[in-house]
């Protein structure tokens, strides 16, 4: 069965260099990128990771760690006490928004 499969990817591949459609493609001619980071992730999420960077896409938990840190540095620098109770609450609701949002990532990957 596998014999079958090679040989008709052989043939798929040689059609289509036949009719030109694998000419002037984006990086032709170019090494690969060095992806050997992505030997230690899980194939399915390395692709996955791959095609939305190539697409300009965060995972919405990547942006609320960002503003997590954010306000945790503000926090340490507030003194009045009606501030730090605000940054606080602030704090509280990313932290949960951002662990919501990393489990359901990792849940939709299992």
């Amino acid at each position: 069965m596998a014999w079958n499969w090679d040989k008709l990817t052989e043939r798929q591949i040689r059609k289509a260099q036949a009719e030109g459609k694998l000419s002037h493609l984006e990086g032709e001619g170019k090494p690969l990128p060095d992806r050997t980071a992505d030997a230690f992730i899980d194939a399915g999420l390395a692709a996955g990771h791959r095609i939305m960077a190539e697409a300009g896409v965060r995972p919405e938990e990547f942006d609320l760690k960002e503003k997590l840190d954010a306000a945790r540095r503000h926090f340490a620098t507030l003194t009045d006490p009606d501030q730090r109770k605000e940054a606080s609450r602030l704090i509280a609701d990313l932290e949960m928004r951002y662990n919501m949002a990393r489990d359901a990532r990792r849940a939709f990957f299992r």
